[in-house]
């Protein structure tokens, strides 16, 4: 039977969800709800669906299973907790929530209630991270030594209320947990206030893990083009990412692979080998998370991103801009 669910907040992000929950054959578009009367009932009519401007109202008269938040960060925390009290599953939109006390409070009120709480971290479903995440696991690059994120373009007229680091961030400090398996020790971070007129717009971030791991994270609303690229080094050569093609690249180090003599490798160091672009099957990462969430919600497997991986992307955005603010390094 198809759960029944229901999209809160309708904006850039939120129509995507109601769209393909209305695609997908184990999902239930029921009503949607925006505090844009008109944007909602755009999006009701576009799918057939009720349309509300009082989330609570739709909550009450609808009895959503499952529930997609993707509101402005400020509203999570409230908008979050009254879906639970309604007895609904719920996803959230990255960040979890504005503060660590606001996302602490939300995974609380669900385990309280019993209830699936996903975190839309949409960068770990993207086809070409899943296919890196398992060679990575397979040992195909031996040792990581660097985890390096890259992610700019130009200026979202749709966000208001945080900075780039506390909207963008989360995505590639989440990829780099993912990746590694491991949280940073400590991380330092330069921001710059340009262009944006309330927050910052420019980051370029340090973090050090365990294993002596390093990681670094350039981020900025500065850019005139997008540009999302995940690198990671490692004994065996460099992975690359292109975010928004979906190809996964690696370059080979020749030396790592031809059974050297230790000591003169130790000399003879890394040497460039063949490259490879891997053959993906690519599709829509919002598909494959939405989903995934919906599997979860029928306890059919465990949730993909947890309210705690995705506190702990917040706490580490916010560590990077106090870090940012007050030029020194933070102990996470």
């Amino acid at each position: 039977m198809a759960t029944r669910v229901a999209v809160i907040g309708v904006g850039s992000m939120g129509r995507n969800h109601a769209r393909v929950y209305s695609e997908l054959p184990d999902a239930e578009l029921a009503a949607v709800s925006d505090a844009n009367e008109a944007v909602a009932s755009g999006i009701g009519a576009q799918f057939g669906v009720r349309a509300y401007s009082d989330y609570r109202a739709m909550l009450s008269a609808e009895k959503p299973e499952a529930v997609s938040i993707a509101v402005p960060t400020a509203l999570h925390e409230e908008i979050a907790l009254a879906a639970l009290e309604a007895g609904a599953h719920i996803l959230v939109e990255k960040p979890i929530a504005a503060t660590v006390q606001e996302g602490q409070t939300i995974i609380r009120k669900a385990a309280e209630a019993k209830r699936v709480l996903m975190v839309g971290h949409i960068v770990r479903f993207n086809p070409a991270i899943q296919a890196l995440k398992q060679k990575l696991q397979d040992g195909d690059l031996g040792k990581i030594f660097q985890v390096f994120c890259r992610r700019a373009g130009p200026f979202p007229a749709r966000i208001r209320d945080v900075g780039v680091v506390v909207d963008l961030a989360p995505h590639d400090v989440d990829i780099m947990r993912f990746l590694t398996g491991k949280d940073p020790e400590r991380v330092f971070a330069e921001t710059e206030q340009r262009i944006h007129t309330d927050h910052e717009d420019l980051l370029f971030g340090l973090l050090r893990f365990p294993d002596r791991i390093t990681g670094a994270l350039e981020i900025n609303w500065l850019t005139p083009t997008k540009l999302r690229e995940v690198l990671v080094l490692g004994e065996r050569g460099m992975f690359r990412v292109d975010d928004l093609t979906q190809d996964l690249y690696f370059y080979e180090n020749a030396q790592a692979n031809n059974g050297v003599w230790p000591a003169l490798a130790t000399l003879k160091g890394v040497s460039e080998g063949s490259m490879i672009r891997f053959a993906l099957q690519r599709y829509e990462p919002l598909k494959a998370e939405l989903q995934a969430f919906l599997k979860a919600v029928r306890g059919e497997a465990p949730v993909a991103v947890s309210g705690e991986d995705g506190l702990a992307a917040l706490r580490l955005a916010l560590a990077l801009v106090e870090s940012g603010e007050k030029h020194q390094v933070i102990e996470v």
